[in-house]
C-alpha cells in the first residue's frame, strides 16, 4: 500500500482522559468530544477508547455522526452538537441522540418524530447564545422555547449548554461577562421550573479543553450546583494530547498538562526515492527553491492531497533518521521533498515522521500550526481520508 498513514494510540487517549477527569471540580463530567472523525484521529478508534476510560458522553456534529458514533458504543449517550437538520428527527429518535437545540423548527422537526414514534420523553439539551454570535437563543428569544416545554410535549429539557469562546484567554473578562449572560438565562429557564428538581434540566455543560485547563472548572460547578444542576464540560483537543495556547500567560493547570498529556496520532511516511542536484537546480513547481550548492534530495509519498499543507514547501522541517530534514520547493498534490544534505545513509523506504516524534526528536501540531499561520485543530482535521488510520494502542 501506499505508505502514508497516521497511528493512533488509543491508549494514551484513555489516558489522557483520566488525566482531565482529575482535573474536573467534584462531581463535574466530561463529554468526550469526537466531532469530524475525532478531530482526524479515527471515530472508530477514539470513541471506544472514551467509553473504556469512563466518559458516558460522547460529542459528534451531526447526526450522521451521531450514527456511526452509536454503531461503535452502543450505550453511550451522544451529543449532537451542531442540532439536527430537516428530516432527521425521525433518525435522532431510533438512535437514542441527544440533540442541541435552539431554534423552534429543532423543536418541531424532534417532537413531531417523537409522537410519529411513540416516544413520550425525549431529552434535548437548548444551547444559549451568550455572545458568540454563532449557535443558540439569545435571551430575547428565550420565552417562546421555554414555552414548548410544557406538560403535554414529548421534549424533556435535560441540558442547558453555552460555549466560552475567549476561555483561552487568561484575563477572564469575557469568560465572565458570558457566565453572568447564562446565569441570567438559568434564571429565565429556573422561573419556568426548568432548572433542576425531578423535572428540569440535570446537566449545565459549559467549556472546553481551555476552561477545564484555565481554572474555570470550580466556577462553572459552582454556578450548577446554584441552579441545581451538574456542571459538564466538553474537552477536545486536550483529549488529543494537545494544550490550547493561552494569552497573555499559560495557567499551572496547562502548564502541568503539556508534561502530562501524550499525543494520541503520528503522522508517517517512507522515503521513495533519493537523487543528487547540482547547484542552481530548481525545486518543485515554480521554481521557489533553487538550489545553492549541491544537494541530495529525499521523495516522500504525501502530498497535500494528504493534509499537508501546500504551504509548509520551504517552511518546516520532517524527521528522517532521527534528524530533521527540510521540505524544499513546493509541496504536490501527492509527493514532497526533503533536504536530507546532511544526514548520513538516507535511502528509499526509510521512515519519515510529519508529525510525532523519531528518537529524541518530535515534530507537533502547533509547529505545523505556527508555520501556516493556523491552529492545531485544523492540523489534525485536514489530514485526508486516504492516510489510513492504524491502532498502534491496545486499549
Amino acid at each position: 500500500m501506499r505508505p502514508c498513514w497516521a497511528e493512533i494510540n488509543a491508549r494514551a487517549f484513555e489516558d489522557n482522559y483520566r488525566y482531565l477527569k482529575s482535573l474536573a471540580a467534584g462531581d463535574a463530567e466530561l463529554l468526550a468530544v469526537v466531532k469530524s472523525d475525532a478531530y482526524g484521529h479515527s471515530l472508530a478508534l477514539c470513541a471506544p477508547a472514551a467509553v473504556r476510560a469512563g466518559a458516558l458522553w460522547l460529542g459528534v456534529t451531526s447526526v450522521e455522526e451521531g450514527a456511526a458514533a452509536r454503531s461503535l458504543c452502543p450505550d453511550a449517550r451522544i451529543l449532537v452538537m451542531s442540532g439536527c437538520f430537516p428530516g432527521q428527527g425521525a433518525e435522532v429518535v431510533e438512535l437514542r441522540l441527544t440533540p442541541v437545540i435552539w431554534e423552534p423548527w429543532h423543536l418541531d422537526e424532534v417532537e413531531s418524530a417523537a409522537r410519529a414514534s411513540g416516544v413520550s420523553s425525549l431529552p434535548v439539551h437548548l444551547e444559549i447564545d451568550t455572545g458568540m454570535s454563532r449557535q443558540g437563543v439569545g435571551a430575547s428569544e428565550l420565552e417562546p422555547i421555554l414555552a414548548r416545554f410544557g406538560s403535554g410535549s414529548a421534549l424533556r429539557l435535560e441540558g442547558v449548554l453555552t460555549h466560552l469562546f475567549a476561555a483561552d484567554e487568561t484575563d477572564g473578562r469575557v469568560t465572565e461577562a458570558q457566565i453572568a449572560s447564562l446565569d441570567g438565562a438559568l434564571e429565565q429557564i429556573a422561573a419556568e421550573g426548568l432548572a433542576g428538581s425531578a423535572t428540569g434540566a440535570e446537566w449545565l455543560s459549559v467549556g472546553a479543553s481551555a476552561a477545564l485547563l484555565n481554572g474555570e472548572t470550580g466556577g462553572i460547578s459552582a454556578l450548577a450546583r446554584r441552579w441545581g444542576m451538574k456542571a459538564m464540560l466538553r474537552p477536545g483537543l486536550a483529549l488529543y494530547g494537545v494544550t490550547p495556547q493561552f494569552e497573555p500567560d499559560e495557567p499551572a493547570a496547562a502548564a502541568a498538562a503539556r508534561e502530562n498529556l501524550k499525543p494520541v496520532l503520528s503522522w508517517k511516511t517512507r522515503v521513495v526515492s533519493v537523487r543528487t542536484i547540482p547547484a542552481d537546480a530548481v525545486v518543485g513547481y515554480n521554481g521557489t527553491f533553487v538550489a545553492t550548492e549541491p544537494m541530495r534530495l529525499a521523495l516522500l509519498a504525501v502530498g497535500y492531497a494528504d493534509g499537508l499543507d501546500r504551504r509548509l514547501g520551504n517552511r518546516l522541517s520532517l524527521l528522517v533518521r532521527g534528524e530533521r530534514a527540510p521540505l524544499v520547493g513546493r509541496i504536490s498534490m501527492d509527493q514532497a521533498v526533503i533536504d536530507v544534505t546532511e544526514i548520513d545513509g538516507v535511502a528509499p523506504r526509510d521512515e519519515v515522521v510529519i508529525l510525532g516524534t523519531q528518537g529524541t526528536a518530535a515534530i507537533s501540531a502547533i509547529e505545523h500550526a505556527d508555520a501556516t499561520e493556523t491552529i492545531p485543530w485544523e492540523v489534525f482535521t485536514r489530514i485526508g481520508a486516504r492516510v489510513r488510520r492504524i491502532s498502534v494502542g491496545i486499549g
